[in-house]
């Protein structure tokens, strides 16, 4: 007998109506492909609303249950259990033909989709629905997103935090009361096809043990190895290649897959080899070694500096005195950051460190934050052509408010400029009784409350393109040591953008491929950074300051698009950055003085001393993705 209260009616919700599978799972930790699921509870709801069938289960996951003050779930209560491939038919049943949904719906279907691949089972889920990432597009007026949070404001019952089934029954009624809200706004479900990761022989690579030392540069003519360097092999070799790597690991020695203008040393016994590594080390001028040669100067590796006591780079990471440290969560001038070197590639100019986007440089003041006529406002500018929208956005930051690019709850003003009449969402806006502005109000504002909007929380800041602001230092391991930037685009964008992210060291270069995190590698192999799906017109990265090894000094975000549009097709990108995925923001800005580009640096996140800082950059290059990543070393195959 179920215990969820009576559900409204939706089934006038034609645009809404699936078959929908609700899930919820408690875990023994946060890494799917190491972790294992403790418990799970699916409540299927008709098109109507209406619920049609419930199951929940403990199980026995035959490891350690991890975080028990979390879940409560002890080892003693879970002895007895089913183990999961003794229920996964069950829940593949109630899953068949339904969109799945949860909140933060990646989490979930990640557990589910390896649970069913060691059961050797295809899960059979074709699409997912994120609550989480639906009311970021809804934009409640509450503190956070959290499930717990979401039912407060939506007057959904909760009973037990962290129980399966209570909280796939408070995922109902959050569902259904989003879903209204969408319909109120008109706006489209984030939807996300499911990749095919349910394959029984899904198996990520498992961590690679970051090395411990800087790379001190290029091996010398005659001269020995030293810990930190750089060095790849190619071709045949004698001793086995698994081997070589492991001890040049164990030597202290970076060993890499790949080569780029920073590679130490080339190891391979055909020095006229046709490889990619080959062709690109005699580029780049790289020493080329025989094996013999390499396995001789594994004998004398000389000590290295390591991470841990190396201080911060000269040239490349120019920072302010350090006298008046601001305070985590400070808002900051633009400060120097670099954007990558791209020598082979032509390109628009960079900024100068600092560089507004179309002005001069603000200077390296520290800026309290941003107050005007406009601050705690959202304003969404429609029609125009593209250099009047971006001024219009622009103007808004100016006057201290945030420049939307949807309509949510959380928009209080809408300008319209030529052409914007035209646009779709102006009779909802209409309807919504949101005041309606030409482009002359952005002269001198005059605000007025607008009906629903705002709600009284707390704006994130707003940074204008190169502007910082200190993070809070980590306290550790855990959910809420994660660091998230969320990029979102117009709703109605038809071409695909992908979002990434690099781990970069002192070189800014990556360490290792993996530390390329993009769509058809979502993590990287520690855990530590993790590209999240979550809807059409919405990704988000999510990285682990607490966990990232001594040699990242700089997590960059980055956005391409995928075939000719350009960004001045698509319009501004808008990013959000936050603890964890339903915390409230820190800091958003907008992002959108790019025109033929098609790659955009979004965010860094960068160590500075023994803290963290986020920059907005928005800075383009022409290029696609491929020059990108291999001006950060990432070996990319054409």
């Amino acid at each position: 007998m179920s215990l969820a209260p009576a559900a409204p009616d939706l089934s006038d919700l034609r645009d809404y109506a699936f078959e929908w599978a609700l899930v919820d799972v408690e875990t023994s930790g946060l890494v799917p492909r190491r972790d294992r699921v403790l418990s799970v509870a699916v409540v299927t709801l008709g098109p109507d609303g209406a619920q049609t069938g419930e199951f929940s289960t403990l199980l026995d996951p035959g490891c350690d249950p991890g975080p028990v003050h979390v879940h409560g779930l002890t080892a003693e209560r879970l002895r007895g259990a089913p183990a999961f491939d003794q229920v996964a038919e069950r829940i593949g049943a109630l899953l068949e033909g339904r969109v799945l949904v949860a909140h933060n719906a990646q989490f979930d279907y990640d557990f589910l989709a390896h649970e069913f691949a060691r059961a050797r089972l295809r899960l059979p889920v074709a699409r997912r629905l994120c609550t989480l990432a639906l009311n970021r597009r809804v934009d409640p007026p509450t503190d956070d997103l959290k499930l717990g949070t979401l039912a407060a404001h939506y007057g959904v019952p909760q009973l037990q935090a962290h129980d399966a089934l209570d909280d796939t029954r408070v995922l109902a009624g959050v569902l259904r009361a989003s879903l209204r809200q969408a319909a109120r706004l008109d706006l489209p479900l984030p939807l996300v096809a499911c990749p095919p990761r349910q394959d029984p022989q899904f198996a990520p690579k498992p961590p690679k043990t970051p090395c411990a030392f800087r790379n001190p540069g290029r091996l010398a003519p005659g001269g020995p190895l030293v810990q930190g360097m750089k060095v790849a092999v190619t071709g045949e070799t004698r001793t086995a290649r698994s081997d070589l790597m492991v001890r040049g690991v164990t030597a202290g020695l970076n060993m890499m897959g790949s080569v780029s203008r920073h590679t130490s040393a080339l190891v391979t016994n055909d020095s006229a080899a046709d490889s990619a590594k080959a062709r690109r080390a005699r580029a780049e001028g790289v020493p080329v070694i025989d094996e013999s040669a390499f396995l001789r100067l594994l004998g004398d590796v000389r000590p290295g500096t390591s991470h841990e006591g190396a201080a911060l780079p000269g040239p490349a990471r120019a920072v302010p005195a350090p006298e008046a440290e601001a305070a985590p969560g400070a808002v900051q001038a633009p400060e120097s950051a670099p954007s990558p070197a791209l020598p082979a590639v032509p390109t628009p100019r960079a900024p100068e460190p600092g560089e507004a986007a179309a002005g001069p440089h603000p200077g390296t003041k520290r800026a309290a934050k941003p107050r005007g006529p406009l601050s705690g406002r959202r304003v969404l500018v429609l029609g125009g052509t593209h250099p009047e929208a971006v001024a219009a956005r622009t103007r808004v930051v100016e006057l201290g408010g945030a420049a939307a690019i949807n309509l949510s709850a959380g928009v209080t003003d809408v300008v319209v400029l030529d052409g914007g009449h035209a646009d779709r969402r102006l009779a909802r806006i209409t309807a919504l009784l949101l005041p309606v502005h030409d482009a002359a109000w952005l002269v001198a504002p005059v605000v007025t409350e607008a009906p629903g909007a705002g709600g009284g929380r707390a704006a994130a800041h707003v940074l204008p393109r190169g502007g910082v602001v200190d993070l809070p230092l980590p306290k550790g391991r855990g959910p809420a040591d994660r660091w998230t930037v969320t990029a979102s685009w117009a709703q109605q964008t038809a071409c695909e953008i992908d979002v990434v992210a690099f781990v970069l060291d002192e070189d800014e270069q990556v360490s290792f491929d993996e530390d390329f995190v993009f769509y058809g590698a979502p993590e990287n192999p520690g855990g530590t950074v993790r590209l999240l799906g979550d809807g059409p017109t919405e990704q988000t990265v999510s990285l682990d300051l607490s966990t990232l090894p001594p040699s990242a000094r700089k997590v960059v975000v980055a956005a391409a698009i995928d075939g000719s549009p350009a960004f001045g097709d698509v319009g501004a990108l808008h990013i959000v950055s936050g603890p964890g995925t339903s915390a409230a923001a820190l800091a958003q800005a907008t992002l959108d003085a790019a025109t033929t580009e098609r790659t955009m640096l979004l965010a860094e996140i960068y160590r500075r001393g023994e803290s963290w800082r986020l920059r907005a950059v928005g800075q383009g290059y022409d290029h696609g993705l491929d020059a990108l990543a291999r001006s950060y070393g990432v070996d990319v195959t054409d």
